[in-house]
């Protein structure tokens, strides 16, 4: 079995292409591991296949270690932090109930959508404060 540098390369495109399809933060740290192992690969032409995936495999291990902790000091910062966690979006809002909860559990609608809420029995008609969400589920006490 023999590699060429320019394997490492191709390997690293697919790797690049793959985290531009399934973003996941995660294939690009494996991509920058093929192309620097191809780079060492067409400085040192008579390295063994053995050594390229030690050196392959090393590189993928440390590049994502220290993504991770990188990432972990230092979080990506952005102006919609809640963007994709749309039931914490609601957690301090007040809503009246249209319908009762019952046994700790009941149902409201809050703006297009319909939420499971968890909470002191009342009546329909009370006004609730959403105090925290878990999924799909809210947390609400009343006002």
């Amino acid at each position: 079995m023999e590699f060429d540098f320019w394997h490492w390369w191709v390997l690293a495109a697919a790797l690049l292409t793959l985290e531009v399809i399934l973003p996941t933060f995660f294939f690009i740290w494996l991509g920058a591991a093929a192309f620097v192992t191809g780079i060492v690969l067409w400085l040192m032409p008579s390295l063994s296949w053995e050594a390229q995936l030690v050196i392959f495999s090393a590189l993928s291990v440390a590049s994502v270690i220290a993504s991770r902790i990188y990432y972990d000091k230092k979080p990506i910062q952005t102006d919609e932090p809640l963007l994709n966690r749309r039931s914490e979006r609601y957690v301090g809002r007040v809503i009246t109930l249209k319908a009762p909860i019952v046994d700790g559990t009941g149902k409201i609608q809050v703006d297009d959508s319909t939420w499971k809420v968890v909470g002191e029995d009342c009546p329909a008609g009370t006004k609730v404060r959403v105090t925290s969400a878990d999924n799909v589920l809210l947390y609400v006490d009343i006002v």
